[in-house]
């Protein structure tokens, strides 16, 4: 989807003086929004930027003082996964 709309001369200015084009910077700045709100995954905000790998998007959050959201479930999730693994190897020696 395309969407068009209108910024003041100035404003423009400040968005491009970051070395972006004011589209750029503007489609960035509602991607790291819509993560923030938590209105956008992970993978949608690499789709909208075009970002090859979840570690671009992840360097690009960074970069922004955004944090990843990652719920106390998906630690817990992760960790069980890790001991799992843990084990299995401890069995296969």
């Amino acid at each position: 989807m395309q969407i068009t709309f209108t910024v003041p001369d100035e404003v423009a200015e400040h968005l491009a003086s970051e070395g972006k084009s004011p589209a750029q910077a503007a489609l960035e700045a509602l991607a790291l929004e819509g993560y923030r709100t938590e209105k956008l995954s992970e993978s949608e905000v690499r789709q909208m930027l075009g970002f090859e790998t979840r570690i671009e998007v992840h360097a690009f959050l960074r970069q922004h003082d955004v944090y990843l959201n990652y719920s106390l479930a998906e630690l817990e999730d992760d960790l069980h996964r890790v001991h799992r693994r843990h084990r299995e190897r401890e069995h296969q020696q």
